[in-house]
């Protein structure tokens, strides 16, 4: 059984930076395809922040965080980063961290996506 656990939220300051973390359990960390971060304020739809596929396969941002966050992975750690620099109010979520085996045609779609945690909270005050 997939599981992923997302780490790292926390409460700062504009301009701050936070890393979030997302450890995956239960297959091969190798074999996901795909993994993304989403983030979602209440009363508002999930949005797409960042993804990459399968070693070598390409990063994706949302246009919000280019250049400021960077997602990365670290295969002997089955896990996933999201590095975010230079954090604005706007930031402010819930943070989810996804993942897929099998191919996704569109990376920056949460359809796409199978498995997901539970969300980390991030909370950036101007």
């Amino acid at each position: 059984q997939v599981q992923l656990v997302e780490s790292g939220g926390g409460l700062v300051q504009a301009g701050d930076s936070l890393r979030l973390s997302c450890a995956a359990s239960g297959r091969t960390f190798s074999s996901f395809a795909a993994m993304g971060w989403f983030r979602q304020v209440p009363g508002k739809e999930r949005e797409f922040v960042a993804a990459l596929r399968r070693s070598g396969g390409g990063t994706y941002y949302a246009d919000s965080v280019k250049g400021r966050f960077t997602i990365s992975r670290d295969n002997a750690k089955s896990t996933v980063y999201l590095q975010m620099n230079s954090l604005k109010a706007e930031d402010t979520a819930n943070y989810y961290c996804a993942a897929t085996m099998g191919w996704a045609r569109d990376a920056t779609n949460q359809h796409e996506y199978y498995y997901w945690g539970q969300g980390t909270q991030v909370t950036v005050s101007s």
